[in-house]
């Protein structure tokens, strides 16, 4: 396994959520909602007065909404958002993105999960395949592969071909770096014997652009489409649309990971969304206090990311959601959209062990609950709290 990252090498905070951010966050969110120009301008001075980017969980929380607020009463929140991506992006390079990544994946399951239930997944769907071809519509930097490649070299029966078409949106910080992760890639198979091809699929903007020509798809090759973190990132009303166009690739098998939130149902309710936006982010803001080190530089950038998200969320122009704004939804709703085309199928007794074997290299408070209900697929939970849904689909 080591081989697999070869190629990315006020308070007492204990009683954290004493919950004043969140009180006076949501108290200012109810004050933006009802248009109470008195309450607004107070509890803006009071969270200013509070809040900091370096300090505890719930300082934290108050800065990064606060700024998310501010634009939202300021009408500023689309030009701050794009200063805020032009900075990143100056500042972006493949050695800070491996970092963070590898970093993640070193403290917290939030990533590595779906990895390894879609993997498993896509390797018994390819089962006595010799020619495949994965379509990698995701925002992981193929950091989900290496260890599939592993897997491929040592299958009992030959060892198959494997072509990797990976989908990357031109002009944004991805495209980058994919040209470098490529070549680490064909590198690394390689030094596996696993014959390889990689392909780099660009689009201008949005994810909903994609077409099924653009893949070349041959009719010898077993297709898997491999969607991590993507579903959220195609407007909201085109979602349907790309289910077809992904159908439309005749996969064998299509792996879905998305995190467990809702910004859709409510896009129209303000006050609404700020509250799962807050549930949502003040989970993640706690479990990396929890799991980094206070004061770790990866920590701060997966931090930053999230105040760009809140942002677009709370205080983007509703013209620009669908540029900026990932819009993400529930399992059960993902599930409801995605049985008109495909069938759910359930992970197999292999992957379930391979997750919970994953789950123990990380500390206490994470565990997989199989979907319920109308939803399908696994759960990642954090202290009992769904936050990563992942599912397996087919024709």
């Amino acid at each position: 396994m080591q081989n697999s990252n070869i190629f990315l090498q006020q308070g007492d905070p204990s009683t954290a959520t004493s919950k004043w951010a969140a009180n006076l966050l949501k108290e200012c969110a109810k004050a933006i909602s009802d248009k109470d120009s008195a309450k607004i301008q107070h509890t803006l001075w009071m969270l200013n007065e509070l809040a900091s980017p370096y300090g505890d969980c719930e300082q934290k929380a108050a800065s990064y909404f606060l700024q998310a607020l501010f634009c939202k009463v300021t009408e500023s929140g689309g030009r701050s958002y794009r200063t805020l991506v032009s900075a990143a992006e100056k500042s972006h390079s493949f050695e800070s993105a491996r970092k963070v990544i590898l970093k993640f994946q070193e403290v917290s399951p939030w990533t590595t999960f779906g990895h390894v239930a879609s993997n498993t997944a896509i390797l018994e769907a390819f089962e006595g395949e010799t020619n495949l071809h994965i379509i990698d519509i995701s925002n992981t930097y193929c950091t989900q592969w290496p260890t599939l490649l592993e897997s491929l070299a040592t299958r009992s029966d030959e060892t198959p071909r494997l072509k990797l078409s990976a989908v990357v949106v031109a002009g944004g910080s991805g495209g980058s770096v994919m040209k470098e992760i490529g070549q680490r890639m064909e590198k690394f198979a390689r030094l596996m014997g696993v014959p390889f091809e990689f392909n780099v699929i660009g689009i201008n903007s949005n994810l909903s652009e994609l077409r099924e020509e653009e893949f070349g798809v041959r009719e010898d090759e077993a297709v898997a489409v491999n969607c991590v973190g993507a579903l959220r990132r195609v407007g909201f009303q085109r979602r349907e649309e790309f289910v077809q166009m992904i159908r439309s690739l005749r996969p064998r098998v299509v792996t879905i990971v998305e995190e467990e939130a809702d910004f859709s149902s409510n896009r129209e309710d303000f006050f609404g969304c700020f509250e799962e936006c807050l549930r949502f982010y003040g989970m993640f803001f706690e479990m990396l206090e929890e799991s980094f080190a206070p004061t770790s530089n990866e920590r701060l950038m997966l931090e930053r990311e999230c105040s760009r998200s809140i942002l677009s969320l709370l205080a983007c122009e509703e013209d620009c959601h669908d540029q900026c704004a990932e819009r993400r939804e529930k399992g059960v709703q993902w599930c409801k959209r995605l049985t008109h085309s495909f069938a759910a199928a359930s992970f197999s007794e292999d992957a379930v062990d391979d997750v919970k074997a994953l789950l123990k290299r990380y500390q206490a408070g994470w565990s997989v609950l199989p979907a319920a209900g109308d939803a399908s697929g696994l759960f990642l939970t954090w202290k009992e709290e769904p936050v990563v849904w992942a599912s397996a689909w087919k024709p």
